[in-house]
């Protein structure tokens, strides 16, 4: 059976109950798709285990038939970032010098809650090494390009670069990836879909590579507002009923400082026709000020608290390893060498303040809108120089970084026309927000459509 290239979960779970498509079928879709020559799967998976695959999906097809599937999902495949622990595989991170280390002995939390919900894994998909970086690049396994300008070789955008070409490419419906800084966001925004960005302690980082502590956070890439919110509830153990837009008009507030410097004319035009849109939805949109935000760059000055717990955590490693790093990422990691004990604490002691002055700041909003990212995804190219990646990079993250700072949570879905570049509008809400932000986000989307 051939399928919609960008199906939703719902509409996949339908089909699967209605018995119009089998997991093993979708499983040979999404296979073929992977292994298409004239596709982006040899750069986008890391590695895929084809036998393994159909032995999941067959498991489900059986469970079906014996009125047994775990949940609705049952059968559908999701993609696993290379940064997430998998059961008698090597959790490498995008990186060459882990390869030889042991196989995880068990399941991250995060791929198990899919499991159990009866989700088949494809594989592994590539990513930024480590985690450390917005703009997805990768020189041990290749880069992903972009959904948009193919022939132009774009960046996909990181870290979780390849979860996002595999489902904008509809090499599956949904893939997890991790958001440090915009690693969920800022690929979705490259390649037309929406990604997640969950209040940090939302969902268990029990077996994922670390690259923050205090920033990560566990999110899903999928192909509606409604596809992330669903699987956001399992990965959360959220047993809410399933969310639905917030009825009535939204009072949506725009972040003026900082986050509109600077605008490409793609972004700045679908961003204000994204206003225009939810304003002739019935919605109310208003400016709102947060002059503290503007602090960010002095505040990530040797990049901050991210690259101080990245150099805790690599310290070691760098000491043996060095040279098998991605020099771009590792010279990146070293610069938390140079904040001290007391420079992260006063960091940690601002960053408190913010978070509670941006909880006043949104009171009264269903969201926080801007722009998720600048710019549309530049040709790679572009990044030859390091002084234009460090520039391109640090765009790349500057919007969707001041909501892991200020502890939010965040989603990115696509603000552009058919055929345009790709553009995301990013929505935002304070920590713990993240049933209202998806019932915002619902409305939202629907006012785009």
């Amino acid at each position: 059976m051939k399928r919609r290239r960008h199906a939703t979960l719902g509409e996949i779970a339908k089909d699967l109950a209605q018995g119009k498509v089998t997991a093993r079928q979708l499983a040979e879709e999404s296979l073929a798709r992977i292994a298409d020559p004239a596709g982006e799967g040899a750069r986008a998976f890391i590695h895929v285990d084809t036998s393994k695959v159909m032995h999941e999906a067959d498991a489900q097809d059986a469970l079906r038939r014996a009125g047994r599937a775990p949940s609705p999902f049952a059968g559908i495949p999701f993609a696993i970032k290379d940064s997430f622990d998998v059961a008698g595989e090597v959790t490498a991170a995008g990186s060459a010098l882990l390869a030889g280390e042991a196989p995880a002995e068990t399941d991250s939390d995060a791929v198990a809650a899919m499991k159990r919900a009866g989700f088949v894994g494809l594989g592994r998909t590539n990513m930024t090494e480590f985690a450390y970086s917005g703009v997805g690049l990768n020189p041990h396994h290749g880069t992903p390009l972009s959904v948009y300008g193919r022939t132009e070789r774009r960046i996909p955008g990181g870290s979780s670069s390849g979860s996002a070409v595999a489902v904008a490419d509809a090499m599956c419906p949904v893939a997890l990836g991790t958001d440090t800084g915009g690693s969920c966001r800022i690929p979705a925004a490259f390649n037309g879909i929406v990604g997640y960005k969950p209040s940090a302690q939302r969902v268990s980082k029990r077996g994922v590579f670390p690259l923050s502590p205090s920033f990560d956070s566990i999110g899903p890439l999928a192909n509606s507002v409604a596809c992330c919110a669903a699987v956001d509830g399992l990965l959360s153990g959220d047993q809410r009923p399933e969310i639905t837009a917030k009825p009535g008009p939204l009072t949506i507030g725009v972040l003026r400082d900082y986050v509109l410097d600077g605008l490409d004319e793609h972004v700045a035009r679908d961003f204000e026709a994204a206003l225009a849109a939810l304003r002739k939805a019935g919605h109310r949109v208003e400016e709102v000020w947060f002059s503290d935000i503007t602090e960010m760059p002095a505040l990530l000055v040797n990049g901050g608290i991210v690259a101080a717990e990245a150099w805790t955590i690599h310290a070691p490693i760098v000491a043996r390893r060095e040279r098998d790093y991605d020099p771009r990422v590792v010279s990146r990691i070293r610069f938390g060498e140079k904040v001290s004990h007391d420079d992260l604490a006063l960091l940690r002691h601002r960053r408190a303040e913010l978070i509670g002055r941006f909880a006043t700041v949104a009171r009264g909003f269903d969201a926080i809108a801007c722009p998720a990212v600048p710019v549309i995804p530049p040709r790679i190219d572009e990044l030859a120089a390091e002084a234009d990646y460090r520039r391109i990079n640090g765009l790349c993250l500057r919007n969707t970084y001041v909501f892991n700072f200020l502890d939010a949570c965040a989603i990115s879905l696509p603000m552009h026309g058919e055929g345009a570049p790709p553009t995301g509008l990013m929505l935002a809400r304070p920590n713990g927000g993240d049933a209202a932000l998806f019932a915002a986000a619902l409305a939202v989307e629907q006012a785009l459509a």
